[in-house]
Order: structure tokens, then sequence, then C-alpha cells
């Protein structure tokens, strides 16, 4: 009970750390128009607030992972029979690799915050993966992911759609 505990515990801080990224992203006031524009000494300081540190834009540059589960909001939780089968890795140039069962990946990744997290468009080869594969819905998370946190050692990418959250560990890790 305690382990399902953490994981809505996890879903929950992730949605609300999406649900302020997304209402800070909104230049628009619900009528359409435009907000007004902050004085310059509140922008200034609005800028230092969001600016990333040399810390928080490498935290994820050269590490490298492998997938744990996929935890959807309608409480399904898909883990890899080989998890060595599932791979992220995040290169110090914003670029990133990834192994899908039995396809491989290339692709960027952006970190504009200490949180945030996009990933670009992503290139991979088309092999057809056993039909029990998650290949089609790990796959499927990247587009949708917008946050991240580390906690105990381990990733957790958090998408805006579903409310997924992906789980991995280091890759080094047995």
């Amino acid at each position: 009970m305690n382990h399902l505990s953490g994981k809505k515990i996890i879903f929950l801080t992730f949605l609300s750390i999406f649900s302020a990224s997304c209402s800070q992203d909104s230049g628009t006031q619900q009528t359409g128009e435009v907000a007004p524009a902050l004085p310059a000494v509140e922008a200034n300081e609005q800028a230092l607030v969001e600016k990333p540190t040399n810390e928080e834009s490498g935290a994820l540059g050269g590490t490298s992972w492998r997938l744990v589960q996929i935890m959807s909001m309608d409480d399904n939780t898909y883990k890899p029979d080989e998890p060595s089968k599932y791979t992220l890795s995040f290169r110090t140039d914003g670029g990133m690799n990834l192994l899908a069962d039995c396809n491989r990946g290339k692709g960027s990744w952006t970190s504009e915050s200490g949180s945030q997290l996009k990933f670009g468009p992503i290139a991979t080869t088309m092999a057809m993966c056993p039909p029990e594969s998650l290949h089609d819905r790990y796959l499927a998370q990247f587009e949708w992911v917008r946050s991240y946190v580390i906690r105990d050692g381990h990733l957790f990418l958090a998408t805006m759609a579903d409310g997924s959250i992906i789980e991995f560990e280091p890759e080094d890790e047995d």
C-alpha cells in the first residue's frame, strides 16, 4: 500500500509542477487580450528567477537511464521484461539517444529551468518489435513530456496529455 501511495504522491507532485508551468506560460488573459507588460525591474527579476543555472542545465546532460516503468493516469503500470532494451541517454550538447526494444532513436532535448523538460522530434529505426513490446507506448510518451525530477537516484518524467509518469533508473545500476 505504501508503494501505491508513493506513486500517487509523485504523480500529484508532477501534476502540480505541470499546472504551475502551464499557468506561467500563458501570455494572454482569458479574453484573448495580451497581458500588460511587467515593469522593467520586475521583468529583470523574473528573468533571473527563470534562467537555469549551470547546475540545473547540466543535471541531465551526460546521464544514461533505463526504463523501470510507465505509470498511466488510469492506474495501469507497464514494466519492460528487459529494462536494458529501453534506455535514454542525454548528451551534453542537447542531443539524446534512446533504445526502444528492437529500435534505436535520436533526437534533442531542452530544459529551460530546473524542472522543465521537452524533447524535440525523435527519429527512430522502424524494425517490427514483438507484439508484447512496450516500443510504441514508450516512444509515444516523449512528445508529451514537460517536466522531470530526480528522486532517490531515479529519474521521473511527467507528461502533460494523459498524466503518465515514466520512471528510469541509472543505466549502470544493477
